[in-house]
């Protein structure tokens, strides 16, 4: 099973893609809502690093999306806004297991990523 991780940032992602692969997991990295459905639609996910500041939106509509196509599949929800500060955001994804600011060090992401995907 893979991680996905869905960052539209062209410095963040890989940085987090190398510090994931640095704890021994596999590891697709899509930009966009298009490019993260199309990997639910054909790779078996574990768990999805997802930024709700994706550029072009549709954050939530690929968690909703990866809940109906993987629904063993968790979520990791990282932002640099002051969206969800409240810890809405498991009312609205039922697969949320945390949420992050974006700005959280590459080396504990990855631990978080680890964690999470090797529960359950």
């Amino acid at each position: 099973m893979s991680i996905l991780i869905v960052e539209s940032d062209p410095e963040r992602g890989p940085c987090w893609q190398r510090h994931v692969e640095a704890e021994g997991q596999t590891v697709r990295l899509v930009a966009t809502q298009a490019a993260a459905v199309a990997t639910l639609k054909t790779v078996d996910v574990r768990l999805i690093v997802l930024n709700l500041d994706l550029a072009g939106g549709g954050a939530l509509a690929v968690a909703d999306f990866a809940h109906y196509r993987q629904p063993d599949a968790r979520v990791i929800f990282v932002t640099g806004r002051g969206l969800f500060a409240d810890g809405s955001i498991f009312a609205h994804a039922a697969n949320a297991c945390a949420f992050l600011p974006a700005d959280t060090a590459p080396a504990d992401l990855a631990a978080m990523v680890s964690h999470y995907a090797s529960a359950g």
